[in-house]
């Protein structure tokens, strides 16, 4: 079986961090890399590009819970250095998706399963989330589903 694209691109860019002497970078690529094998070696399988980009969402989402813990605590080199950790992270994730391509994608799942009302809401987020994988933040899906169901 083929290394995912994504896994592959992640070790060119360690890589390319190492030869840099790019000791930041290189830290953070690692962690990257890290991530990703401990979940091929949990699953005993190797990983697709869609696998790889929830194991780096998922991280992205920690580093992201770490900026607003820092910030709130008044720990602004911490804050700093885990900004710069989100920017290489998101190098790796596919571009966020917009407002109106989230809300034509949750229109789209009320209509196919039939939702009627706030009631239904775990039904559109099991059909939406799939979808919008690394490109929609799960809370921001949940608003936005919320809005639908009841306005």
């Amino acid at each position: 079986m083929a290394q995912s694209e994504l896994a592959a691109k992640l070790k060119t860019e360690v890589i390319t961090a190492m030869k840099a002497k790019d000791k930041d970078r290189l830290g953070v690529l690692r962690m990257l890399q890290a991530a990703v094998k401990q979940v091929e070696i949990d699953t005993r399988q190797e990983l697709t590009d869609a696998d790889v980009v929830k194991v780096l969402s998922s991280y992205g989402r920690k580093v992201k819970d770490q900026i607003k813990s820092y910030g709130e605590g008044g720990r602004d080199e911490l804050r700093t250095a885990a900004e710069a950790e989100l920017a290489i992270v998101s190098e790796f994730l596919p571009a966020e998706m917009n407002d109106e391509e989230l809300e034509t994608i949750v229109r789209a799942a009320v209509a196919e399963v039939g939702a009627t009302g706030p009631q239904d809401m775990g039904k559109v987020m099991q059909a939406v989330m799939p979808r919008t994988t690394g490109r929609a933040d799960g809370s921001r899906v949940s608003a936005l589903v919320k809005q639908v169901l009841v306005g």
